[in-house]
């Protein structure tokens, strides 16, 4: 994504992500200073040839999201420090001549070859703002194919409203991860996961002057009125949940409510809702491996 330097110019920018977005986009959490947002894919290609191409994001990233205007001047190193960078060219023309410039997009934080590839920076826009970024992209195998689960996480201060700024990243996010999987072979590209009641997006309320400009309220839902009668069965996890490391398995759902006092205390208890697997699950399948 592309950062502009004043704030009429960023908003022209922003609106027009917005209406660019593919339909399934989702931005699956967020609130007043922070949003996640997440997409899936599953692909023909092998894990092997997922995790090369991921690495050489000079053969997929969108040059139009690129500071230079070409992705071919994009480089990633897969270990821990590296660097996903760009490089800006020289200029050397009539009446013009600079010197070469480049720009970091992310720092890797951890390279899980074939499994998990994370890092942490503020892309586009966002590089002006005091915010945190995390991008976690997992890796894992499915019967249908090699799954690609991608995840960016942010929190922090900014001058955006999360309203917006939220689905343009959102909507960038889901082109990348679009272009990236369409030499793969896609077998299925479903929406993101949506987030649960408990999460869906409050209606925006104004800050007071002098904040930057009016802001997302934080999600909130009313607490559900007790009712009597059976317990229900138990809630989704929460989207957006902290991901963990390889080889930490992710913690057991939570368990069903007790049954009524009527009923026999050891009476099963119902099947918790299907929902679609978590970064956390896609971390699951690399065994019991200590972390990296």
């Amino acid at each position: 994504m592309k950062q502009f330097s004043r704030a009429g110019a960023g908003a022209l920018v922003l609106s027009a992500l917005v209406a660019a977005s593919p339909a399934a986009a989702e931005v699956v959490r967020a609130d007043e200073d922070s949003f996640v947002t997440r997409h899936e894919v599953v692909v023909e290609a092998s894990p092997k040839d997922v995790w090369l191409a991921l690495i050489s994001p000079s053969g997929w990233w969108q040059s139009e999201h690129t500071w230079s205007g070409d992705a071919k001047n994009l480089s990633l190193m897969p270990k821990a420090g590296g660097c996903f960078c760009e490089t800006i060219p020289e200029v050397d023309e009539p009446g013009r001549f600079t010197l070469e410039g480049s720009v970091e997009h992310m720092r890797v934080v951890q390279a899980y070859p074939e499994r998990a590839l994370r890092m942490v920076g503020s892309l586009g826009p966002l590089q002006s703002e005091p915010v945190t970024g995390v991008l976690t992209i997992a890796i894992s195998t499915t019967p249908k194919g090699t799954r690609i689960l991608w995840e960016y996480n942010v929190g922090g201060p900014m001058r955006y409203e999360v309203a917006v700024i939220s689905k343009a990243v959102d909507g960038v996010m889901g082109a990348q991860i679009a272009a990236l999987a369409k030499p793969l072979g896609v077998v299925a590209m479903p929406a993101s996961v949506p987030p649960p009641a408990a999460e869906a997006p409050a209606e925006a309320k104004p800050e007071p002057a002098g904040q930057g400009g009016a802001k997302v309220a934080p999600p909130s839902a009313p607490a559900a009125a007790a009712k009597p009668g059976p317990a229900p069965a138990p809630a989704p996890a929460k989207a957006g949940t902290p991901v963990t490391l390889p080889g930490i398995k992710p913690t057991p759902g939570p368990a069903a409510a007790p049954a009524p006092a009527a009923k026999p205390a050891d009476k099963p208890a119902s099947k918790p809702a299907t929902k679609t697997p978590s970064v956390d699950e896609a971390f699951s399948d690399i065994g019991d491996k200590p972390p990296r």
